[in-house]
């Protein structure tokens, strides 16, 4: 649970100057704030950090395999963004939010399915990427809650890029750190005992 208090933490900390200001959508927080894609908030800057974190998340996993910690914990990790794709998914094709983009009404819901903001996907992947780390490691090594800096940075990214709303990136990053601390708590991880019984030892432990 300190994994999710730590991200719940950081979120409000650098969403929090929108909760001043009155708005609309569902929790009553959503509003366009000022438009800005430049320096660190760019969209390729977002776009690297989602990449690189499925890629290194997706590489690190077969690499180490699943007998050992870090890579038990990598396995986790996949299961938990996984999951997490296939959810926001789902919710965008049934909410159908428009996004800030596109309208700056925050109560367009299903508008069809080109409306896809509700709920942030990447925000979600990230926290559920980055949320077995904390539940594994947190307590013995409390510098990888910093960890929750990621998601955080990318939801007041995508905000400021209106590509998403606040409530968006809220509820996506609740659903990633959800099936992360859901595959920090299952026995093994799922995924990996779907596949051939190499991908469990890991490509650096097969070849040494």
């Amino acid at each position: 649970m300190r994994a999710l208090r730590s991200m719940v933490l950081v979120l409000l900390a650098c969403l929090v100057p929108g909760y001043a200001r009155a708005g609309g959508g569902f929790l009553g927080i959503d509003h366009r704030v000022a438009y800005s894609n430049t320096g660190v908030w760019n969209r390729s800057i977002q776009s690297g950090l989602l990449y690189g974190t499925v890629a290194g998340v997706g590489l690190g996993a077969l690499a180490f395999g699943d007998q050992d910690s870090f890579g038990n914990t990598l396995w986790r990790s996949v299961d938990a963004m996984v999951f997490t794709g296939v959810t926001t998914q789902a919710m965008k094709y049934t909410f159908q939010r428009e996004r800030p983009s596109q309208t700056s009404d925050p109560n367009r819901f299903f508008q069809g399915t080109h409306a896809q903001s509700f709920p942030s996907g990447e925000v979600a992947a990230i926290s559920a990427a980055v949320t077995p780390f904390m539940a594994r490691y947190g307590d013995d090594h409390p510098a990888v809650y910093a960890l929750a800096l990621l998601p955080a940075y990318d939801a007041v990214a995508r905000v400021k890029t209106r590509g998403h709303w606040q409530s968006d990136v809220l509820v996506g990053a609740a659903v990633g750190v959800g099936f992360g601390i859901y595959a920090s708590r299952r026995q093994s991880p799922l995924i990996i005992s779907w596949l051939p019984g190499g991908f469990q030892v890991g490509f650096i432990h097969h070849f040494k």
